[in-house]
C-alpha cells in the first residue's frame, strides 16, 4: 500500500512499536476483566446473568463498529484515527474504573469497544502505509503485530491476576489512561500522515450493520439461559441475521457505501476472512475454557494460572516472530494456513483429554503448545492476505472487514462454546469431573470449528503465481 520507490520512514519501526502496542492493549481489555469479575460483581450488583455483558458490551462494541472505523480511517486519515481512538478508550477507561453502578461500567466497557474500534483500522492502515511497499519488511513487521495479540491476551489474565490481588479491580481499567497518554505524545512524531480523502459516512449502515452483529451476538449470548429450542432465541437471533441482510442491501444501494460490496471480488478476501473469523472461534474459547480448568479442576491461584500460560504465549511469540515469515516465503500463505488450521484442531482435540485429577505439565503443556504453534503459523498469513486488496484507498476497509471477522468469530465462538460446556457439566461448580467433562465438550467443538477452517481454507484459498517472492502481496 506505499510506493515501492518511496523513501523508508526513518522512524517506521517505532511507529510499529505503536502499532503493536496498539493491538496488545486491544486485545488485553478482552481478558484483563476475567479474574476481576467476582469483585466487579460484589461491589457493583451485577446479577449473574448479566456479569458476562462486562465482557461482551466490549467486545460487541468493538465488532460491531470496526466496518464503520475502517471507513473513516479511509476518509479522514489513519493517524487521525489512530489518535482520536486512544482518546476514547482512555475516556472509557477511566468511565469503567469510576463506575459506581452496573450500567455505568457497561457504558464504559461500550466506550472502551469504540475506542478499539477506530484504533485496530488504522493501526493496520499504517502498517500498510509503512511496509505495504517492502514485502520482506512488510512480513516481518505482520509477524510484530501478530504476536502481539497473544501477548495481550494472556498479560491480561496475568495483569488481572497481579492487580485485583494486590490493587483494585479499578485498575485494570485504569492502566489503560498513562498508556494511551504516552501514545498520544509519540504519535504526531512517529507516525506517517496519511491523506484523507472526500467522501461521505453512511450512518445508516454503521447503525444497520451494528445492531445486527450486536443482536445476533446477544443472541447466541443468552442461549444458554434462554433455551437454545426456544422461540425468543431464535426470534432474536432472525432479527440479528434481517438487520445483517438489510446492511447489505443497504450497501448495494448506496453511492458511498460503509462496505463496498466489490471489495469481495478481490481474490482470497473471502477466504482469508474466513479462515480468520474459524481460528478466531476456536482459539478463544480455548484460551477461556483452559484458564478455567487451570483453576476450577487444577486449583491454581489467578497468580499462578496466568504464569501457566506464559509457555504457549512464548511459543506463538517466537514462532510468529521467527519462523512464520521464513516458512511463508519458502511455502506461500495457503499451506501454512490450512497446515496451521489443522495443528491448532489436533491441539484442542489433544486438551479434550485433560483429567480431573491432571497436572499442568501432562495434561496441558504439550496440548496447548501444539494449539500455539498452529494458530502462529494460520495468524499471519490470513491476515496479510485478507489485506491484500488492489486499492490501498481502502485499506482501512480491508482493515475494519478482517478485524470484524477475527472479533466476531471470537464472540460466537465464546458463546457458542460456553452452551457446549453448560450442557456437558461445566456448570457444576464444585464437581471437578463435571467441570472436566464440559471443559472437554468445549475443547472438541472448538476443535471442529479449526477443522472446519482448515477445510474452508484448502477449498476457498487460491495460490498466487508468486507467492515464493512476495508472500506480503497475495491477494
Amino acid at each position: 500500500m506505499s510506493d515501492l520507490n518511496a523513501t523508508p520512514a526513518p522512524r517506521r519501526w517505532a511507529a510499529l512499536a505503536l502499532i503493536a502496542l496498539a493491538q496488545f492493549m486491544v486485545i488485553m481489555d478482552t481478558s484483563i476483566i476475567g479474574v476481576a469479575l467476582p469483585e466487579m460483581q460484589t461491589a457493583l450488583g451485577f446479577s449473574q446473568e448479566n456479569l458476562s455483558w462486562v465482557f461482551n458490551a466490549y467486545v460487541v462494541a468493538f465488532g460491531g463498529l470496526l466496518l464503520l472505523g475502517g471507513r473513516l480511517s479511509d476518509l479522514f486519515g489513519a493517524r487521525r484515527l489512530f489518535f482520536a481512538g486512544w482518546v476514547v478508550l482512555a475516556v472509557g477507561s477511566a468511565v469503567a474504573g469510576l463506575a459506581g453502578e452496573a450500567w455505568v461500567e457497561l457504558v464504559g466497557r461500550a466506550v472502551q469497544g469504540a475506542g478499539s474500534a477506530l484504533i485496530a483500522p488504522a493501526a493496520l492502515t499504517l502498517l500498510m502505509t509503512l511496509f505495504g511497499g517492502r514485502p520482506q519488511e512488510l512480513t516481518k513487521a505482520f509477524a510484530l503485530y501478530g504476536a502481539a495479540a497473544p501477548a495481550g491476551g494472556t498479560a491480561g489474565v496475568f495483569l488481572g491476576g497481579v492487580i485485583t490481588q494486590y490493587a483494585s479491580w479499578q485498575w485494570v481499567f485504569w492502566i489503560n489512561v498513562p498508556v494511551a497518554l504516552v501514545v498520544l505524545l509519540v504519535t504526531p512524531a512517529v507516525m506517517p500522515a496519511v491523506p484523507a480523502r472526500r467522501g461521505s459516512v453512511d450512518w445508516l449502515g454503521a447503525v444497520t450493520v451494528t445492531l445486527g452483529l450486536a443482536v445476533s451476538v446477544y443472541a447466541v449470548v443468552r442461549a444458554p439461559e434462554t433455551g437454545w429450542g426456544s422461540p425468543v432465541t431464535w426470534l432474536v437471533l432472525a432479527a440479528g441475521l434481517l438487520l445483517i441482510g438489510a446492511f447489505v442491501a443497504l450497501q448495494a444501494r448506496r453511492r458511498e457505501p460503509l462496505m463496498r460490496l466489490g471489495i469481495w471480488r478481490s481474490a482470497n478476501l473471502a477466504g482469508a476472512n474466513l479462515a480468520q473469523l474459524l481460528m478466531a472461534s476456536a482459539w478463544i474459547p480455548m484460551w477461556f475454557f483452559l484458564n478455567l480448568y487451570l483453576q476450577q479442576v487444577l486449583g491454581l491461584e489467578a497468580f499462578a494460572s496466568g504464569a501457566a500460560l506464559l509457555p504457549m504465549t512464548a511459543a506463538t511469540m517466537l514462532m510468529m516472530i521467527v519462523a512464520a515469515p521464513r516458512l511463508i516465503a519458502r511455502f506461500g500463505p495457503k499451506p501454512l494456513i490450512v497446515t496451521g488450521l489443522l495443528a491448532l484442531a489436533a491441539g484442542m482435540v489433544w486438551l479434550s483429554f485433560v483429567r480431573s485429577d491432571g497436572s499442568f505439565v501432562v495434561d496441558v503443556l504439550p496440548a496447548s503448545l501444539l494449539a500455539a504453534v498452529g494458530m502462529s503459523l494460520a495468524f499471519i498469513p490470513s491476515l496479510g492476505t485478507a489485506l491484500a486488496i488492489p486499492d490501498p484507498s481502502e485499506g482501512g476497509l480491508a482493515s475494519g472487514i478482517v478485524n470484524t471477522s477475527y472479533q466476531v468469530g471470537s464472540a460466537l465462538g465464546l458463546a457458542a462454546m460456553t452452551a457446549v460446556a453448560a450442557a456437558n457439566g461445566a456448570g457444576e461448580l464444585g464437581n471437578p469431573e463435571a467441570l472436566t467433562d464440559g471443559f472437554s465438550s468445549a475443547f472438541l467443538g472448538a476443535a471442529a470449528l479449526a477443522l472446519a477452517g482448515a477445510i474452508a481454507s484448502a477449498f476457498t484459498l487460491r495460490t498466487p503465481a508468486r507467492a515464493t517472492e512476495e508472500p506480503a502481496s497475495v491477494g
